[in-house]
């Protein structure tokens, strides 16, 4: 079953513990106080990532990273304790969608080569893999760490966005620096959409 997310974060939540168990590492994130509907097995995305929960408390959620997620995320472990996360619990039937549908599967990692505050705005731009790009246009949506953005503007392979102080204070997306690496997934529709024209032609 593929569990739907909408790219708008509903948390910003601190990893409090790390434990590495053999090939997989057991996070532990402050759970947010409205997160009051939870139970074992639910999805959620992490910094735009569905993991499974696998164990909560009323100060705490719990996942398990396998060695799979780890090596596909470049997820080194010594450097999670502290981290913030984006946290967005998977879509129910009937919810509004305010961002674009996300999947959670991450398809590759975006550097960072600008990501500066300038008034009011927040400019962020990001190098994505050229292979991703015939899925990116100006105008249309692009999810960042589990964030759902407007692209700004594409130039060779270098997107661009303009991020409203909302986004701003509801994510972390304005913690990371140049050189930084962020979670990438284009959008679900316009990869359905071609990939049903291939079969067309």
């Amino acid at each position: 079953m593929i569990h739907m997310f909408s790219g708008i974060v509903e948390a910003s939540a601190k990893v409090i513990n790390v434990i590495q168990k053999n090939q997989a590492v057991v996070v532990q994130v402050r759970r947010p106080e409205d997160f009051v509907d939870l139970k074992v097995g639910d999805s959620i995305a992490c910094n735009g990532a569905c993991l499974t929960l696998d164990q909560f408390d009323q100060q705490q959620l719990s996942f398990v990273l396998a060695h799979e997620t780890l090596k596909t995320l470049k997820i080194n472990p010594d450097h999670l304790l502290g981290q913030i996360w984006n946290l967005e619990r998977s879509l129910k039937f009937g919810d509004r969608v305010h961002g674009h549908l996300m999947t959670g599967h991450i398809e590759a990692l975006g550097q960072i080569v600008k990501n500066e505050a300038f008034g009011d705005s927040w400019f962020l731009n990001v190098s994505v893999p050229r292979e991703l790009l015939k899925f990116i246009w100006k105008k249309g949506s692009l999810g960042l760490h589990g964030v759902s953005l407007t692209v700004n503007d594409v130039q060779d392979s270098i997107v661009s966005f303009c991020l409203i102080p909302e986004t701003v204070r509801r994510t972390n997306l304005s913690q990371y620096q140049v050189g930084d690496f962020l979670n990438l997934e284009t959008d679900y529709l316009a990869k359905a959409y071609l990939q049903s024209r291939s079969y067309e032609l």
